[in-house]
């Protein structure tokens, strides 16, 4: 599978909506699943703007519309999260709670490969410790 400017991640994955239950469905398993508890302490206790942010960035980061950029700008993830401390420990959890979200959104095939590549490669960019 590729993409293109025609047929893009966010089209593939089947835009908003489904993007927004990805989402949904990281914030849970990461609020509520122990194994998550470091990557949950870095969040505030209400995650509805966490939800929110990401929500809008991954409809943008995946091809779709800029709903992040139109509302907040460029994202800086490195400056947005540069106050949390992530190492390895954090970045795996973030990818092992990204992956329960994934596999019970049935994302498979290429477009599973394509984001489990792409997810690693950013998550690994955050680490700044």
């Amino acid at each position: 599978m590729s993409f293109d400017a025609q047929h893009t991640p966010f089209q593939a994955i089947g835009g908003e909506q489904p993007v927004r239950a990805l989402v949904d469905c990281f914030y849970e398993h990461m609020d509520q699943d122990e194994s998550f508890k470091i990557i949950r302490d870095l969040h505030p206790p209400d995650l509805a703007d966490s939800r929110e942010k990401l929500s809008l960035f991954l409809c943008g980061w995946l091809g779709g519309p800029q709903l992040y950029v139109e509302k907040h700008g460029h994202p800086r993830l490195r400056m947005r999260h540069a106050p949390f401390a992530i190492g390895e420990v954090e970045r795996d959890q973030w990818l092992a709670c990204m992956a329960i979200a994934l596999d019970e959104q049935a994302i498979k095939g290429e477009l599973r490969a394509f984001l489990d590549g792409r997810f690693a490669h950013v998550a690994d960019f955050m680490r700044n410790r």
